[in-house]
This record gives structure tokens, sequence and C-alpha cells, in this order.
């Protein structure tokens, strides 16, 4: 949740997050305009996302929220993009939920309206990797959604938290649930239950983040190097693995196990299996017809 009053002097001094000079800006069929992202192309096969609301601190809003669903959706939808960067500012990746749509909510406006339901939506509409690169704040909605995608890089100094305790509330975009299988009960109990908020630091020390980086200028170049890296292989091999280690959140061991050799079974059906196998026996690249 966007709680902290101390981070408000902050807000204003933040300027929005300027595209380098060497990312043109992403088109899927027509280009978009959108309020509070931007959207761009910084490498071939690699689209990012950037939330753009400096004035909040990038807070969500369920306008923000629907942007965002359909501009991953389009980049999903998109045949030139592999792979999805999402990111905010140096100084915020998100601050948390927009409070002032919040505070006013009633229990049967927030249930019958599913409130934030909405928020969920890109951990089943995007087939495609999402890499969160998070610098600054990460708080409530902000630390959900960055858990949300499929690898979190952050900085350093980056800071992660769930204090909707200190609202009289609780994590309710899925903190309690993917917090606990990224770092434990115990280690997640005692961030839900307090307020505090954990470094990046300790986010890839724990396992939250897959790795933590000195500067936001090296988070932003290890993200786009990994996405690079994605987008170089098969598009069909990478949306199936990206499947098979989800099914591994959800489904016991066995089940699971069960559920890959399935599919790695089905990817013999694919021609890219056959390219990529017949290329690595005569020792030369191969060329993905990602079919």
């Amino acid at each position: 949740m966007n709680t902290l009053r101390a981070l408000r002097p902050l807000a204003s001094r933040l300027q929005p997050y300027t595209l380098p000079r060497t990312v043109r800006q992403f088109s899927a069929t027509a280009t978009r305009s959108y309020e509070y992202l931007l959207v761009s192309e910084p490498k071939p096969g690699v689209g990012q996302v950037t939330l753009n609301r400096p004035k909040a601190l990038n807070a969500l809003s369920t306008p923000l929220i629907t942007e965002l669903n359909q501009a991953l959706g389009e980049l999903n939808s998109s045949d030139s993009i592999s792979a999805i960067i999402l990111t905010g500012s140096e100084k915020a990746f998100a601050a948390g939920a927009d409070i002032k749509e919040m505070a006013p909510l009633t229990f049967s406006e927030a249930y019958t309206k599913s409130f934030i339901e909405s928020w969920s939506q890109l951990t089943t509409q995007v087939k495609k990797p999402i890499i969160a690169a998070v610098s600054g704040h990460a708080l409530g909605g902000g630390c959900e959604l960055a858990m949300m995608c499929d690898i979190l890089y952050c900085t350093e100094t980056a800071n992660f938290g769930q204090p909707e305790i200190k609202l009289g509330t609780i994590p309710g975009a899925g903190g309690s649930q993917r917090l606990t299988r990224a770092i434990g009960k115990s280690r997640a109990m005692e961030i839900i239950l307090t307020g505090k908020s954990v470094s990046g630091v300790d986010a890839a020390q724990w396992g939250l983040a897959a790795r933590a980086f000195p500067s936001y200028e090296a988070l932003m170049e290890g993200a786009l190097k990994t996405a690079e890296t994605i987008a170089s292989y098969s598009k069909v091999a990478v949306i199936a693995a990206k499947e098979a280690v989800n099914k591994s959140q959800d489904l016991p061991l066995r089940d699971g196990v069960e559920y890959e050799r399935r599919v790695f079974h089905s990817l013999f059906g694919s021609q890219d299996q056959k390219i990529g196998m017949k290329a690595f026996a005569e020792k030369k690249k191969p060329e993905w017809k990602h079919e």
C-alpha cells in the first residue's frame, strides 16, 4: 500500500522515466498512447513496459492496471516480441495501491465488484516471460505486482514490503501467498505482521529476487540481457518452459513431474525441436521457425 507519508516530498522531485535514445517505440498494430505507461522495444524481440505515474510514486490505480493489462496483452499477441520487461522509475517500481481510490470502498462494493481481481490478469493472459526490474520502492501492491512476474531482478537498495497491516487490512493481490512461497512462512509472516521492509540484498539472498544489482543502470542492463537471451530461443519452447515451471506452484511433485513429461513429449511435434537438435549435432546456430 502507498502508506509512507515520508515518501511524499520525494515524489515531487521525480521526473517521468526517459527512454534511452536507442529505444524505439513499440507498435503492435498501431501506435497507442497510454496515460500511465511507456511502452517500447529496446531490443529486437524484447518489449518493455514502464510504469509512469511519477507524482504518485507509480501508485497502482484501476486505470493504470487497465492500461497495463492492455499493453501486456498486445505484447503477448505480437509476433515480434518474445520476452517482456516490466519496470518503474529509479525511485519507485510502485509504492503501493492508490489509497485515495480504496479508502471510501465498502465491503459490498469491494466484494461485488471483485476489486483488484484484474491485477492478477497478467498471470493468466500473458504466456511470454515477464522480467520485473525493480528499483526503489515496491510496497504493498507494488511488491505483489513484482512477484506476479516470472523473473524478479532488483537493485541492492530496492525496498520491498507488505505494509497493509498498518492500514488495518492485509495484502489482497496475492502477497500472503506468493511471498510465503518465495521466502518461506516464517519470514513472510514477519514481514506481513510487522509491516517491515526488506532490502534488495535480502530479497536476493532469501529467494524473492533472482539477482540484486549494484545500480539502476546495471539492473536495466541485466534485465535487458536476460530478455535478449530468452528472445533468442524458440518461442514454442520458451512458452512451454514457463508453463511447466508455473505448474510446479499448483501441483504436487508427482503430478508436476508427469505434467512436465507430457509437455516435453509434445515438443517433439514442433519444428523447432528438430531444428534445435539438428543444429546441435552439426555444431551450427539454430534458425528457429517458432513452430
